[in-house]
C-alpha cells in the first residue's frame, strides 16, 4: 500500500511555522527504512498496511510530543500484490506524457 499524510501542529511557532515539528516527524518515517518522498504538502511511505501505520502513529508521536493537538490528514491506495508503486505510478505517467 502507499500511504500519504500530513501530521501538523495545531499552533506554530512564534511566526506561525510548523517546520521543526514536521522535521522530527519525518526524521521518524526515514527512520523506518521503508520507500518514501517527501512533497510539499505530504509524505508518502510504501509497504504493508501494519508497518506503514505503525510508521504514521511514530510520526505523529513525534509531533505530539511538541504539541498537544495534531491535524492528520491521511489518504490510503490499497492494492495487494504490488510493490514498488511509488515510483511505478508516476513511470506509467511520464510514459503516457511521452516524458
Amino acid at each position: 500500500m502507499i500511504v500519504a499524510f500530513s501530521g501538523s501542529p495545531a499552533g506554530g511557532d512564534e511566526a506561525g511555522g510548523v517546520g521543526e515539528a514536521v522535521a522530527e516527524a519525518i526524521r521518524v518515517v526515514r527512520a523506518s527504512g521503508l520507500p518514501i518522498e517527501t512533497n510539499a504538502m505530504f509524505t508518502n511511505i510504501e509497504g504493508e498496511w501494519d508497518e506503514v501505520m505503525a510508521v504514521v502513529k511514530q510520526a505523529v508521536e513525534a509531533v505530539v510530543a511538541v504539541s498537544s493537538r495534531v491535524s492528520l490528514v491521511l489518504k490510503a491506495d490499497i492494492r495487494p500484490g504490488y510493490t514498488g508503486q511509488l515510483t511505478a505510478k508516476v513511470q506509467r505517467i511520464q510514459r503516457a506524457l511521452g516524458d
